[in-house]
């Protein structure tokens, strides 16, 4: 089976979880004999040896690049920011550039030889759409963040939401991670049920030999919030509950980590409501860094205002780490024994926290418990069902 995929990140040069989430099927895919040619919209420094370790064999993935603009998250406001400050060569606005990708993927695609074609998320979607029509190959689309979803704090833009629904009409197939994001494609989009296949995000399987994190209570309890520093996301959610648990013990230590257009914000609210000394803000963190911050958490928040996923949850667990997430989150889906919030109830979300800090018992059982049921989401499971798609596709193409 050979596969042409489009995306628009991917490690390390990525800022979200979509990028890790491509390296992860991408990775199952080759192990399972896939061959992928991933298309990216511009190049990207990746040095050969870290493709060896995302791609063994490394022969089966290859990489394709368009001399483009779009990147992770963007918007139409970000796109003309960044174009201004670049000389000639890019559309004036962002869904001209969208577009731009789109014909230089058919370009592609009329020069690769594949059987399928595999897009990820809306900047995406138009360059499957233009390969299809091309080539009249079958089109998968996999919907990671809807733009229904990524407005839910400040309301989305009519203009993407137009592009998705063109292309879940022209899709084939359409996958959601997961059941939550298939239920806004039915009852927003209104995208047949039938037409959409329910494949979770999973973990590599470097995640099996985890090492349990135990409270220390010689230096008070760490909570970790890992994300981007924006409203759906709700950093500022998190910070709210800091203050309530501050007040019920002073021990506590808060650690926020990522990057995002209320990151400046979000530092002068904790100096502001007397946090500084509790609160560390530690940047976008990968690698080292990032299990680094893992090792330090005696527990992970997640107070989205809406998560069609939450992967860092899942990797968090994986690790035995107790996580507490919004009820919002897709993620509850496979990690049933988290505590579970509504994002708006900062005084559950601080309780929470409270409690694990208080109770080793409570600490250890969500440990173990979080850490079985992570490890039964893998990116090799995902893979076969993607490979399942593909193959009903193409048969019936």
């Amino acid at each position: 089976m050979r596969v042409l995929m489009f995306g628009w990140e991917f490690p390390p040069h990525n800022s979200g979880g979509l990028g890790v989430a491509c390296r992860g099927l991408t990775k199952a895919l080759a192990d399972a004999g896939v061959s992928v040619t991933f298309v990216l919209p511009r190049p990207q420094d990746v040095p050969d040896e870290h493709l060896d370790v995302i791609f063994p064999p490394k022969e089966r993935v290859r990489g394709r690049f368009v001399n483009s603009l779009l990147s992770p998250y963007m918007t139409a406001t970000l796109y003309e920011q960044m174009r201004m400050g670049i000389q000639g060569g890019f559309a004036h606005d962002l869904f001209s550039e969208v577009l731009r990708y789109a014909e230089a993927a058919e370009d592609i695609a009329l020069t690769e030889k594949f059987d399928v074609i595999h897009a990820h998320d809306w900047l995406a979607f138009p360059a499957g759409l233009a390969a299809k029509k091309a080539t009249g190959k079958p089109l998968i689309l996999h919907v990671h963040l809807p733009s229904v979803d990524q407005g839910a704090a400040l309301g989305f833009d009519e203009r993407v939401f137009a592009i998705e629904k063109e292309s879940f009409d022209g899709a084939d197939a359409i996958i959601a991670i997961s059941h939550r994001v298939r239920e806004l494609l039915e009852t927003k989009y209104n995208v047949p049920r039938e037409k959409i296949y329910v494949i979770h995000n999973g973990l590599l399987r470097e995640h099996e030999d985890f090492v349990p994190v135990t409270v220390k209570p010689d230096r008070g309890a760490v909570a970790l919030y890992m994300g981007r520093m924006t409203l759906h996301k709700g950093p500022d959610i998190f910070l709210r509950a800091a203050e309530i648990v501050i007040r019920h013990n002073p021990r506590f230590r808060f650690i926020l980590a990522g990057a995002g257009e209320l990151e400046r914000q979000l530092l002068f609210h904790a100096a502001g409501v007397g946090l500084g000394k509790h609160v560390f803000f530690a940047g976008f963190a990968r690698g080292a860094e990032r299990r680094a911050l893992m090792q330090a958490a005696d527990m992970l928040v997640m107070p989205s205002v809406a998560e069609p996923f939450g992967l860092i949850a899942l990797e968090a667990a994986a690790e035995g780490i107790p996580t507490i997430i919004s009820k919002q989150s897709g993620v509850k889906e496979v990690l049933p024994s988290a505590l579970v919030a509504d994002f708006w109830d900062v005084e559950l979300l601080a309780q929470y926290m409270l409690s694990i800090a208080a109770y080793k018992p409570l600490h250890d059982t969500l440990s173990k418990n979080g850490a079985h049921e992570a490890l039964q989401s893998t990116w090799d499971i995902s893979a076969k069902r993607c490979i399942a798609l593909y193959t009903a596709c193409v048969t019936s193409s």
